[in-house]
């Protein structure tokens, strides 16, 4: 029987949903793509891609 997963990223009574965001920057040195991930509330996700 499978096992059911259960994400725990947040507090049920902090009211708060979270987002995972992806930033792709250029590395400096070889020229190559760098992935950067993060969990950011939803109220700020546009300050995040500024």
């Amino acid at each position: 029987m499978a096992k059911k997963t259960v994400a725990g990223y947040r507090e049920k009574s902090e009211g708060r949903s979270y987002s995972k965001v992806i930033k792709t920057m250029k590395s400096p040195k070889t020229g190559a793509y760098i992935f950067r991930e993060e969990m950011v509330p939803n109220e700020s996700v546009k300050n995040y891609f500024k």
